[in-house]
């Protein structure tokens, strides 16, 4: 990866963190989304949406639609990634100078509103996929192209992204922005800086 270009690594790393994340915590999401979308005589707890699921369909039900979410993960933390540490780059080439809290705020909720543009029809799919409002054994590729002919593009696939606007931006943006002040602050501990640096 040495001789990669500096932006393709920039994109990598980003998804290679999103996949990564969305496989350690994909179970959480699926209860999440359950509990969401169900009544509470069905799912009264956490831990009911857990041992139902699993008792329906193993270990894989409770990864069941993980592949549409690992998919969108890559478009969404590498662009996100890519998109925050080239906003970075250009700021600092331009003014010769860090960017401070308030520029990292906006570069965040940049980043994070291009990240949500580009992965969203996959979010739609894994959220179809997870509620079980999608019959069990159908593909990723039916799905996909069930809601195109029944609902369209905007109304189907990009259904509720102008909320996601709202949220996504503020999300990374605080996220990048609390991420680097907790690492510069982490520098200056004699200790754990050195672990940083090595």
């Amino acid at each position: 990866l040495f001789r990669v270009p500096t932006p393709v690594k920039r994109f990598c790393a980003g998804s290679l963190a999103g996949v990564t994340a969305t496989c350690c915590t994909y179970p959480l999401d699926l209860a999440k989304a359950r509990l969401s979308t169900t009544a509470a005589s069905q799912y009264p707890s956490l831990w009911s949406v857990f041992v139902n699921v699993y008792r329906a369909g193993g270990l894989f039900g409770l990864y069941r639609g993980i592949f549409p979410t690992v998919l969108g993960s890559v478009p969404y933390a590498g662009t996100s990634f890519f998109t925050y540490e080239t906003l970075k780059l250009l700021n600092r080439d331009r003014t010769g100078r860090t960017e401070n809290v308030f520029e990292k705020l906006g570069f965040g909720a940049i980043a994070g509103l291009c990240g949500q543009s580009a992965s969203y029809p996959l979010d739609i799919l894994r959220r179809r996929m997870q509620t079980g409002v999608i019959v069990r054994g159908t593909s990723m590729l039916q799905v996909y192209r069930t809601i195109l002919k029944t609902e369209g593009v905007v109304h189907g696939l990009y259904k509720g992204l102008s909320m996601n606007w709202i949220k996504g931006p503020v999300a990374v943006g605080v996220s990048f922005t609390v991420y680097e002040t907790l690492v510069r602050m982490f520098r200056q501990v004699p200790y754990i800086s050195k672990r940083i640096s090595s």
